[in-house]
C-alpha cells in the first residue's frame, strides 16, 4: 500500500475512534477503508444491519452489500426491497461516499429520528456502495471528465453489459454484472437507483428504443417513473433547477433515450428483466471532485436519498393465495393497459408488489390450474404511512 493509502487509512481510522458513526470523514474511502467501515457498522448496529458479499469483481475485490431493517438478514411478507448502487464507473465516486453517508444517517439516527426509524422498520434497504472498485482504484482524484478508471479491470463499461430489450447485445457478461444480475433475482427489488457522476439529473427508462436513435421512449410506466424522478430531483437541492453542469433538463429529469441512447443498461435490465423501478442519478458536474466538495454535495442529495426510497409505499402490494390459503408462486398479476414485456410473477411467498399512481386499475391474476381473477383496486396514496395499499388476491382452482 502506497503512502497515500496509509494517510487515508489513519484519517478514516482517527474519524471512526474519535466520533463513531456520525463522525465519518468526508473523505474518498478506498477498499481498504470501505470494508473496515461496512464491518464496523455491522459489528456496532448488529439488530438492524446484515453485511454480505454479491460477488467479486474482476481483480478479486468482494463487492459488499449492507442490508439496513427491521430484520436484515432475511425477507419478511410485506417489507419491500429497496436498494441504491454507487460507482458503477470506477471514475465517478461521489455516488460511493455519498451511500457510505446515507449507512451512517439510517444506523445513527435510528430510533432517534422518527422519518428514518420509520423507513427502516418498513422497509428493506440494500446498499452496494461499490459496483465496481477495480475501475475505481485506477481512477485519478480531481479529474473532472474522461474516462481513465470508468471501466472494470477488463476494459468493459458495465452500465452497458446488461440484456437489453432493443438491442441484441451479445456481449461476455462481465463478473460484476453477473454478480448483479444474480442478486437481482435472489431478492424481490421493487425500487432502486444506480448513482453516477457527470451530471446533475434523475434519469429514468427506458435507454433505448428500436430506432438507436435520441428520442423519448415511454415505459409501460412512464407515469410512475416521471413522478419518482421528480421525488429525487424536487428533493434535491438543486436538481430541480434543471440548467447545472451547461446542460438542460426540465424539472431535473429526463427519459433516458431521450438524453442519449444506449445499449444494456441497468436502469432497462432491472424494470424489463426484475419489475424493479430502476432509476440512473446523476450527482455532480464533475466525475471525481476533490474530497473537500463531499460535504456539499452530501448536504445535496441527503433529502432525496431519504425521499426517493421512501416511495417504494407508493401503489399497492399484497399476496395471491389459494382458498386455503396457500400461497401461489409465479402467479402473473397483470394491470391492464400496462402491457409489461415480461409478466409479472409473484415471488416463493405469492407477494406482488406494483408501484402506481392513486387511481383505480384492474387487476387480471392468471395462474395454471386455477381460474383467472379480474379485480378493480383504487390505489391511494399512502406512502407517508410508510405501506402501499394492501390487497389479497383470492384464486379457486379450476374443476376439470
Amino acid at each position: 500500500m502506497d503512502l497515500v493509502r496509509w494517510c487515508s487509512l489513519l484519517v478514516f481510522w482517527f474519524c471512526l475512534a474519535h466520533e463513531g458513526a456520525s463522525g465519518l470523514c468526508f473523505q474518498y474511502h478506498h477498499q481498504a477503508e470501505l470494508k473496515h467501515y461496512l464491518h464496523w457498522v455491522s459489528k456496532t448496529y448488529p439488530h438492524i444491519t446484515h453485511l454480505y458479499s454479491i460477488g467479486q469483481s474482476r481483480e478479486g475485490r468482494e463487492l459488499r452489500v449492507l442490508v439496513i431493517g427491521q430484520y436484515p438478514k432475511e425477507h419478511r411478507v410485506g417489507i419491500p426491497e429497496v436498494r441504491y448502487i454507487g460507482n458503477m464507473h470506477g471514475n465517478e465516486p461521489v455516488g460511493r461516499e455519498l451511500l457510505l453517508h446515507f449507512i451512517d444517517l439510517l444506523v445513527s439516527q435510528y430510533g432517534k429520528m422518527k422519518t428514518i426509524t420509520s423507513l427502516v422498520h418498513n422497509t428493506r434497504i440494500h446498499i452496494l456502495p461499490s459496483m465496481n472498485p477495480d475501475g475505481f482504484e485506477m481512477s485519478v482524484p480531481g479529474v473532472c471528465s474522461g474516462v481513465d478508471g470508468r471501466y472494470n479491470n477488463n476494459g468493459v463499461d458495465l452500465n452497458r453489459n446488461f440484456p437489453d430489450l432493443f438491442s441484441i447485445n451479445q456481449v461476455t457478461r462481465e463478473p460484476e454484472t453477473l454478480a448483479v444480475m444474480r442478486w437481482t433475482d435472489m431478492e424481490t427489488f421493487v425500487l432502486s437507483a444506480n448513482l453516477h457522476g457527470g451530471a446533475v439529473v434523475a434519469a429514468y427508462p427506458y435507454d433505448n428504443n428500436e430506432s438507436g436513435k435520441s428520442r423519448y421512449t415511454k415505459s409501460p410506466d412512464d407515469d410512475v417513473f416521471r413522478y419518482l424522478a421528480s421525488i429525487y430531483s424536487i428533493n434535491h437541492r438543486r436538481m430541480f433547477k434543471g440548467n447545472l453542469c451547461q446542460m438542460s433538463f426540465p424539472g431535473g429529469v429526463v427519459n433516458g433515450a431521450s438524453w442519449y441512447t444506449l445499449i444494456g443498461s441497468l436502469q432497462d435490465y432491472g424494470y424489463i428483466w426484475t419489475h424493479c423501478y430502476e432509476l440512473t442519478i446523476e450527482v455532480s458536474c464533475c466525475k471525481y471532485p476533490s474530497a473537500e466538495w463531499l460535504q456539499f454535495y452530501w448536504a445535496e442529495n441527503k433529502k432525496a436519498l431519504i425521499q426517493f426510497i421512501t416511495h417504494v409505499h407508493l401503489g399497492v402490494k399484497g399476496r395471491v393465495l389459494d382458498d386455503k390459503q396457500n400461497p401461489i408462486a409465479n402467479t402473473s398479476v397483470l394491470v391492464m393497459g400496462r402491457d409489461d414485456v415480461m409478466p409479472y410473477k409473484t415471488n416463493q411467498l405469492g407477494e406482488y408488489y406494483k408501484i402506481l399512481m392513486p387511481g383505480s386499475y384492474t387487476f387480471r391474476v392468471e395462474s395454471p390450474g386455477y381460474v383467472p381473477l379480474m379485480v378493480n383496486i383504487h390505489v391511494k396514496d399512502t406512502s407517508h404511512m410508510y405501506t402501499a395499499t394492501i390487497h389479497d388476491f383470492t384464486l379457486h382452482r379450476q374443476i376439470s
